[in-house]
């Protein structure tokens, strides 16, 4: 029985490495702060002449390639970012026409770190009107929009793509359950308060530095301990899936700290946490991408394996998904 499973997946990283020593200086702390807050050592930051939509290009076609099909047999390309090229057109489109894909519909999804998972349903919607191949793709450039001065921002983040492709296929990874939650109520906790409709970036809000990222951390923590656990009991419930059959747990790769507290909470006895942040840092909606790509390639996920993909962030919100890899 054909199914729409995951054929591929990819990723690419900026060759720039930056150092825990290189962000702290500007601002006001040291390696070892960065470490013991955030279990950080090191980030990617994109050149000068990169922009989302290259760093999202280079990873689709890793997984296109992963998953041994081209460009034109897709049917829909989804870019799941919140630090787009441009506010218009989608960054999607600039892949589209990078890669070649001249039969796919092209657009963005924004819901900020957990945008992959928003992302792969919303080309699962697609893909069950249309048929066909989805490039599904989680890209973020966030060093653009970081404040060198604001250690509670600039040491967490760094700058990659992950991409995953979707087709139907009788074997291989399936996604079996997808949740989405956003709770707008808290939406203030992490923003870019410059640059939209609201606030147009004049003289006047790029003087008071509104074009830059701001989070409350504390805030976001008290955020995620009061709602992510309980959402992922719900979630496991509705799948008909028991803490003790989640063999992997792909989190988005917030804070170091922050995921050994909430893995903890879980209480997932036989699952493996993977990590990625350690050496990439927080990349936003890439990062669980990113994070899986790298499981993948490290032959860790072995075939029916229970795989649990958690997002949080802005919005705030948060998206879970279920793979039977």
């Amino acid at each position: 029985m054909t199914d729409v499973r995951i054929l591929g997946t990819g990723a690419y990283l900026p060759e720039r490495v930056v150092s825990n020593d290189e962000v702290a200086a500007p601002a006001g702390v040291d390696d070892a702060w960065i470490v013991g807050k955030t279990e950080i050592r090191a980030r990617r930051w994109a050149a000068a002449d990169q922009a989302t939509s290259d760093l999202a290009t280079a990873a689709g076609r890793a997984a296109l390639e992963a998953a041994g099909i081209t460009a034109a047999q897709l049917s829909v390309i989804v870019v799941a970012t919140s630090t787009p090229d441009r506010p218009q057109p989608p960054t999607a489109a600039y892949v589209q026409g990078d890669l070649g894909a001249i039969d796919a519909a092209a657009f963005d999804v924004n819901a900020v770190c957990s945008g992959e998972v928003f992302a792969l349903s919303a080309a699962e919607g697609v893909l069950a009107r249309r048929g066909g191949h989805a490039l599904v793709i989680g890209a973020d450039l966030y060093s653009r929009i970081l404040n060198p001065a604001d250690r509670r921002t600039v040491v967490l983040f760094g700058d990659g793509a992950g991409a995953m492709v979707l087709g139907p296929a009788a074997h291989g990874p399936r996604i079996r359950h997808l949740s989405l939650h956003t709770f707008g109520e808290f939406s203030g906790l992490i923003e870019v308060p410059g640059g939209g409709s609201r606030l147009p970036l004049d003289e006047q809000a790029l003087a008071a530095g509104q074009q830059y990222f701001t989070m409350d951390g504390r805030g976001v923590r008290r955020f995620v301990a009061d709602h992510v656990p309980q959402l992922v009991k719900q979630f496991l419930h509705e799948a008909g899936v028991a803490p003790d059959d989640i063999r992997h747990f792909i989190p988005h790769q917030a804070n170091g700290v922050m995921l050994d507290s909430l893995f903890e909470e879980l209480a997932l006895p036989n699952a493996t946490m993977h990590w990625t942040l350690q050496e990439y840092a927080n990349t936003g909606a890439a990062s669980i991408p990113i994070t899986l790509d790298s499981a993948r390639r490290m032959g860790t996920l072995q075939p029916g394996e229970l795989v649990l993909l958690a997002g949080f962030g802005g919005g705030m919100a948060a998206g879970l998904a279920l793979v039977e890899w």
